[in-house]
């Protein structure tokens, strides 16, 4: 990739919760300020979660869109917001939601990359334990995302 997919501007903590489409927009909305994806976007999110569910397991959800809708993706990017007040994810307890953007097949790298991430459950504690933006954002980025 030509470019990093994740600057510090894409990565948030909120004390709260949040609803399931509250933080899939708030996803979309940070892809979109990074010049990542047309408004469109959320609605290409929407309609994947109607599909299938984005949850991962290890309170993780990556929300994202649908093959069909490849055309709202300008460049790949990620978002990571953490709810330390939890998201309920069609009944599941999600911490993190992970937007993802991948222009062509780059999606499935960086799908790959976060899944080994969070299949440790010592580093999501690490990750649950940051206590700033940036720090959450240097344990994203070490991990090679």
């Amino acid at each position: 990739m030509t470019r990093d997919v994740l600057s510090i501007g894409q990565v948030r903590i909120h004390s709260g919760s949040a609803t399931r489409e509250e933080a899939m927009k708030e996803a979309a909305d940070i892809l979109e300020a990074a010049g990542a994806v047309t408004g469109a976007y959320f609605d290409a999110m929407q309609q994947r979660e109607q599909t299938v569910s984005t949850y991962m397991g290890n309170e993780l959800a990556i929300p994202h869109g649908t093959n069909e809708t490849k055309n709202a993706i300008l460049e790949s990017a990620l978002s990571v917001v953490r709810y330390d007040g939890g998201v309920d994810w069609g009944g599941e307890p999600v911490t993190f939601v992970i937007g993802i953007a991948g222009k062509g097949d780059e999606h499935l790298e960086i799908l790959s990359q976060i899944a080994i991430l969070f299949s440790e459950e010592d580093e999501v504690e690490k990750l649950k334990a940051a206590q700033s933006p940036e720090e959450l954002y240097s344990l994203v980025s070490a991990a090679g995302v």
